[in-house]
């Protein structure tokens, strides 16, 4: 069961304005990059649901944060349907990502409260995930579509809160053009949890990153 709701989830991802996500088959090293994370000041952290048994590496990593990183909210990315959608609900994920729009994931994730994140491309997807119960639409490939097209949904749809993923790296240029656009908050993988970081441990400079990242991103919006 989630620990905290759909809205809880959203007013933290607006507050902090970044979502870590990474994936890794070894549960003992996401454990270390999650409090690498949790310690630089990261409060939503997405788990991506690409490897074989990596609901069983979720459940680990979601024990182990619930009894020592009070106030981190772990959600799981790159779910494809609603059965996958509710075998992480039952491991207790936070809130749910996925690729693109699918209908029976507002269904599962509404029914108990859980903050749903769909991909979505154009503007008719963003107004259908939104009339589903959508808080904040995922932009993805956020790379392809860019700030721009962020800027141009946001004229007609100020009420909308986007989170770009793909595309964004932890550079003032390249957050300032996103958050001056209107994002709510940007979905970071690799840019920020590198090879280079996960090939060598160094759990302390993914911190300092983090934090500086976040800070960074006060910076701008303020």
């Amino acid at each position: 069961m989630a620990k905290y709701s759909r809205i809880e989830v959203a007013l933290a991802m607006k507050e902090t304005g970044m979502v870590p996500l990474f994936y890794h088959a070894d549960a003992e090293l996401g454990k270390s990059l999650v409090k690498a994370c949790y310690d630089g000041g990261a409060k939503v952290l997405e788990f991506t649901n690409r490897g074989d048994f990596a609901h069983e590496v979720f459940a680990e990593i979601n024990k182990y944060t619930l009894k020592n990183l009070p106030g981190m909210m772990l959600g799981v990315g790159s779910v494809p349907d609603a059965g996958t959608a509710s075998l992480y609900i039952q491991l207790g994920a936070n809130f749910i990502v996925s690729p693109s729009l699918r209908e029976d994931l507002a269904y599962v994730c509404n029914r108990r409260k859980i903050l749903w994140s769909p991909g979505c491309g154009s503007l008719t997807e963003i107004g259908r995930a939104e009339e589903l119960g959508c808080e904040v639409v995922k932009l993805f490939p956020g790379g392809t579509y860019g700030p721009g097209f962020v800027e141009a949904i946001r004229g007609p749809q100020p009420w909308t809160s986007i989170m770009p993923t793909g595309g964004v790296a932890p550079t003032e240029e390249s957050l300032s053009k996103w958050f001056k656009a209107g994002v709510t908050c940007v979905g970071m993988g690799s840019q920020l949890i590198s090879k280079e970081i996960i090939a060598n441990r160094d759990f302390d400079q993914l911190t300092k990153m983090v934090k500086d990242t976040l800070a960074l991103i006060k910076k701008i919006k303020s």
